[in-house]
């Protein structure tokens, strides 16, 4: 029990002496730490004099530098208000004196203007002054006008308008008649100077080209060995003839001609096939469907041969080379091709000739010349195929091929389509009028002959003044008889002059149309 109390006093001693020593500590540590504010306290006071003391040494610094700052800038500005005011007055001076020497000016201006302004005012003055005396010139010479007129009228029974129109159409009368001296004149003058030179030229290219014309119809004939032929060219139920007609596109005529069979086709290739592979069926005897599909074959080769050899041969009749081997081709077409049962092929052949010759004469390419005159109807070789002129068809082909375009322009012009512009072109134009307007080398139907001289009687009656009139030499001349007391000798000359240019205008015809006016007056009286 002693230990166990002596123990506890012992620990209560302890935690006595802990607490002591705590307490202690303590206010030690308080006291330690009033010291220390105290002490801060004082560095703190003292560090603010110092710094009261600095910013007052600073602002005096600055105060001091202001006022030497303010000082320099015052005197700056004086200089510069001073340097301004001296410019200021001497730009003023300057312009006071520019202000003075153009016041000077104006008055200058002023003075001359009022003087050029007294003399227009006199000179309007005396303008006034003038004007009024031509007025008074002028309504004196309207009065004796006037005066004259009357006595005029009086004398001459006529009033104004009545001799206007007398002078009028006496006027009219003498410009008719001048205008018709001097359209004769130009025209004698023209054949004086032409005529004999155009006639050596045609007359010496015809005479050096003299090809042959054939005429050439829509058929042809084909001769049989005897008429059993035909019965076997017909076969059986007709199926030969179908096959012949189905395979060339020709039609057969079987009729009473004994011992013939009759082509008609208007495309001579296609006739001329047919032809060639009936006439090898009636060598071979052997005529059915398989064997004339095999003849019709061999005849459409040999006719493009020969297309192709007539294409070559107006090549070198015509001594034009370089051209493309398709329009070789279609020149051979044309060999099969007709106009007006003019061959054509003959036709451009000979065109060709007559514009080299021409253009031989007249110092022209002859080569260029020839090449237009052969190409100038190559457009007919595919009339059949294509739609359009066989001028514009022509004028494609030319142009595809890469032709000139002075041959280009002669194809285009050779019937008047457009102006011809070169000399080729008007050659190319007159040789196709020579070759077709010659005796023999075109014909035409009936029908169209009565067509074309009731068309130029028409155009003919048409003109007032015309009595009568009859178209002659194949249409190749026209005789007028005119009314006597409507047209006279100078207004002959005109209508024969309106006449000719209708008639080119409005009708296509080869060659030339002669127009002849007949004026006759007549006076009968009987004798009793």
């Amino acid at each position: 029990m002693e230990s166990l109390y002596l123990v506890i006093g012992i620990a209560v001693l302890l935690v006595l002496a802990v607490i002591g020593i705590v307490v202690s500590s303590n206010i030690q540590y308080k006291k330690g730490v009033r010291d220390g504010i105290e002490q801060r306290k004082q560095q703190a006071e003292s560090v603010m004099g110092s710094a009261e003391k600095e910013a007052e040494r600073i602002l005096d610094d600055a105060r001091k530098d202001a006022e030497n700052t303010k000082k320099s800038a015052l005197v700056e500005a004086k200089d510069d208000i001073h340097k301004l005011r001296s410019d200021a007055e001497k730009e003023i001076k300057d312009r006071r004196a520019e202000l003075t020497r153009q016041e000077r000016r104006m008055q200058q201006k002023e003075e001359s203007l009022d003087k050029k302004n007294d003399n227009f005012e006199k000179k309007e003055e005396l303008l006034n002054q003038k004007l009024k005396k031509a007025d008074d010139a002028l309504n004196d010479a309207e009065a004796i006008k006037k005066s004259q007129m009357d006595v005029l009228e009086r004398i001459s029974e006529f009033t104004k308008e009545q001799a206007k129109e007398y002078i009028l159409s006496n006027l009219e009368n003498d410009l008719i008649h001048e205008k018709a001296v001097k359209i004769a004149s130009y025209e004698q003058q023209l054949k004086d100077d032409c005529q004999e030179k155009a006639r050596n030229y045609i007359s010496l290219a015809i005479a050096k080209c003299a090809s042959d014309q054939v005429s050439e119809s829509a058929v042809s004939v084909v001769p049989l060995p005897n008429d059993e032929m035909k019965g076997r060219i017909i076969g059986r139920e007709g199926r030969n003839i179908r096959t012949l007609e189905t395979l060339t596109g020709v039609d057969l005529i079987i009729d009473d001609t004994p011992e013939a069979i009759t082509i008609s086709c208007f495309d001579q290739v296609r006739r001329e096939v047919a032809r060639i592979a009936i006439e090898k069926l009636i060598a071979d005897g052997r005529i059915h469907p398989a064997r004339i599909e095999e003849m019709v074959e061999k005849a459409k080769r040999e006719v493009e041969h020969r297309i192709k050899q007539e294409g070559e041969r107006a090549v070198i009749e015509t001594n034009v080379h370089g051209i493309n081997h398709e329009l070789v081709k279609l020149l051979g077409r044309l060999h099969y091709r007709t106009s007006y049962r003019q061959n054509v092929l003959d036709h451009s052949i000979e065109v060709a000739k007559l514009a080299g010759v021409l253009a031989s004469e007249l110092g022209v390419d002859a080569n260029m010349a020839r090449r237009a005159g052969l190409l100038h109807d190559i457009g007919k070789a595919l009339t059949a195929e294509i739609e359009g002129s066989h001028v514009q068809i022509g004028v494609d082909v030319c142009k595809k091929y890469n032709e000139n375009p002075n041959i280009i322009h002669a194809v285009e012009a050779h019937h008047n389509d457009v102006e011809p512009k070169t000399v080729i072109a008007c050659l190319v134009q007159a040789a196709d009028a020579i070759s077709a307007a010659r005796p023999g080398a075109r014909s035409e139907n009936y029908e169209s002959y009565i067509k074309r001289l009731q068309k130029l009687e028409e155009i003919c009656k048409s003109y007032q003044g015309i009595e009568k009139c009859y178209a002659v030499q194949a249409g190749r001349e026209i005789r007028i008889m005119v009314a006597p007391e409507v047209i006279n000798d100078e207004k002959m000359v005109i209508v024969a002059r309106k006449i000719a240019s209708q008639i080119e205008k409005e009708m296509d015809y080869p060659g030339q149309i002669k127009i002849n006016l007949i004026r006759e007056s007549r006076v009968t009286d009987y004798a009793k």
